[in-house]
């Protein structure tokens, strides 16, 4: 599947942010937006993991955008260690709305993108408008204090993750009563494993 990537920037509180649109083909059966990993260790919205999430989306029936968070690629601002990005990350789920106020909504994050996405997930239930699911890989649990998450919320990990490890992630949701999908052999970044991220996405959805 080729994806047909349309740029665009939505002005932030922080300034201009570069954003992508991928749409599937025929009609959206619902909206998403997808976070990249810590934008100080080189996370961008065109990291293999997150295209890996948008190919799923994307072949799921969904319209998929993404952003690069403050301070990456041509977004304006620095880096907010997740307070201004979740901010920013409203504005684009805001703005998908817009495109499509009758679809419902879905997070996939990785890494530093799942504690982004599950704080404004949070957001989200407080309002009363939540996403209908999140796919969180590479939890960052043990890294962040990442909030409680919704049953239906798909956890993928990689067995050998040398960032954030199995068992922190293990830890954080045993008390939620949370699966976690553990792909083995796979570090951090799913080098040689990404398919199973997709194959996982689209068989659980």
């Amino acid at each position: 599947m080729n994806l047909q990537t349309q740029r665009f920037s939505l002005n932030g509180a922080a300034g201009a942010l570069e954003c992508a649109l991928d749409l599937p083909e025929g009609a959206p059966r619902g909206i998403a937006i997808v976070a990249h990993p810590h934008p100080l260790y080189g996370g961008t919205m065109d990291n293999k993991v997150v295209h890996t999430i948008v190919r799923a989306f994307v072949a799921l029936g969904y319209a998929t955008a993404r952003m690069n968070f403050r301070g990456v690629g041509s977004s304006a601002g620095v880096h907010d260690v997740g307070v201004g990005e979740t901010d920013d990350m409203a504005l684009l789920l805001e703005h998908m709305r817009s495109l499509y106020p009758e679809l419902p909504a879905a997070f996939g994050g990785f890494s530093f993108g799942t504690f982004v996405l599950a704080q404004l997930q949070q957001r989200l239930i407080a309002d009363g408008a939540p996403a209908e699911r999140l796919v969180l890989v590479g939890t960052a649990a043990g890294k962040w204090a990442i909030p409680l998450v919704p049953a239906n919320t798909l956890l993928i990990h990689g067995e050998l993750d040398e960032t954030i490890p199995l068992q922190d992630v293990f830890d954080w949701a045993r008390p939620q009563d949370l699966p976690v999908l553990v792909i083995p052999g796979a570090d951090h970044f799913f080098h040689r494993k990404l398919q199973h991220i997709k194959n996982f996405m689209i068989e659980m959805w």
